[in-house]
């Protein structure tokens, strides 16, 4: 992606989403906008996370909710995780946050556009330096956390992953919380292995999804 691609679809980011509903990011492919807001399953989810993580960490490290996005121009992608691990200096200044100082990234599984997470983010996390990526899934009660980023032939990857089914403990970078009590999205839709939801004919896809390219 082109700078001014880039900046063309950040620019319309920016006149639009005080004024549209949902969730909006940029990735390579161009502008993602989850329809559905979060509902209290999610934000319940987010929030739990976060005051563990918090219970556990050393203070200056801070299990962040809420702006700004972390965000690199040159590599075309802008995101908004539900929860950023980062240390309280590099949180101060203006503007987005570097993504390289970020040491872990939460999402909630969406339950209108689940691939965001299992698929878009787990590229773009990796490509923008985020050393851990953590997945909740409320429609199935599992999760996975993701680390040790590698090089591949389709640019850098996570190349480990632990998998762990709500109510087991589990370790995001150095701190080990548990996830007992997390809520669960009352209507779950079928899922295949890797937690895209599956059409009546097994297709994933991403429902509730609306794509914006840039022209």
């Amino acid at each position: 992606m082109t700078n001014t691609r880039y900046r063309a679809m950040r620019h319309v980011l920016d006149r639009i989403e005080d004024t549209t509903p949902g969730k909006l990011e940029i990735t390579k492919e161009g502008i993602v906008h989850d329809l559905q807001a979060p509902g209290r399953p999610h934000e319940l989810t987010a929030g739990l996370m976060a005051r563990r993580l918090e219970g556990a960490m050393p203070d200056g490290i801070w299990a962040h909710i809420g702006r700004p996005d972390v965000e690199d121009e040159r590599q075309g992608v802008m995101r908004h995780p539900d929860v950023m691990v980062i240390a309280f200096e590099d949180m101060q200044g203006e503007g987005s946050f570097d993504p390289r100082t970020v040491i872990a990234a939460i999402e909630v599984v969406s339950r209108s556009n689940p691939d965001n997470d299992w698929i878009g983010k787990m590229r773009d996390y990796p490509l923008l330096g985020i050393p851990v990526y953590a997945v909740f899934d409320p429609r199935t009660g599992t999760g996975a956390v993701m680390s040790d980023i590698q090089p591949t032939p389709d640019g850098p990857r996570y190349a480990t992953r632990k998998d762990f089914v709500y109510g087991e403990d589990v370790t995001i970078a150095d701190w080990t919380i548990s996830t007992t009590d997390l809520p669960r999205y009352t209507d779950t839709p079928r899922t295949d292995s890797r937690g895209a939801t599956k059409g009546r004919a097994g297709r994933a896809v991403s429902e509730g999804a609306n794509r914006l390219r840039a022209t």
